[in-house]
């Protein structure tokens, strides 16, 4: 598995306007809003192709379909995209290493190919393509 770029950096956070508050209103990072209502918000950082705030709400339900992590499986505090030129190819990769994947390969609503893991750490790991970031790249 090769690795292009660091797609992304995200912390998943419990409350996203206590977290607006911090990262935006403290450190002043310019987040806003994906879209009207959503508790997602992304901020442009140069150095980094993506920057955003997560609700571990919307972290379930990306990985798992549900809205509630899994008991079973540890709290992640961030996460952080790996982009390579075939996720399906990077999974067989890890799983052939004895990789736990939480979420296999899917295509997002929002265009983005991604696949799951956490780090012994608790970084939810993404494996990921992301076609608007590669145009950015050109």
């Amino acid at each position: 598995m090769k690795v292009q770029f660091v797609a992304g950096v995200t912390p998943i956070v419990d409350d996203a306007a206590s977290a607006l508050d911090f990262w935006r209103d403290k450190l002043s990072l310019p987040f806003v809003p994906v879209e009207e209502g959503s508790d997602y918000s992304v901020a442009e950082v140069d150095g980094l192709k993506h920057f955003g705030l997560w609700t571990l709400a919307d972290a379930a339900r990306s990985t798992f379909g549900r809205d509630d992590w899994p008991a079973d499986v540890p709290l992640p505090q961030a996460t952080i995209e790996l982009e390579v030129d075939d996720v399906a190819a990077a999974v067989a990769e890890l799983k052939s290493k004895d990789v736990r994947i939480l979420q296999d390969t899917k295509v997002e609503e929002w265009g983005q190919t991604t696949a799951r893991l956490l780090s012994p750490e608790g970084l939810l790991i993404g494996i990921t393509y992301t076609p608007g970031l590669r145009e950015q790249a050109s």
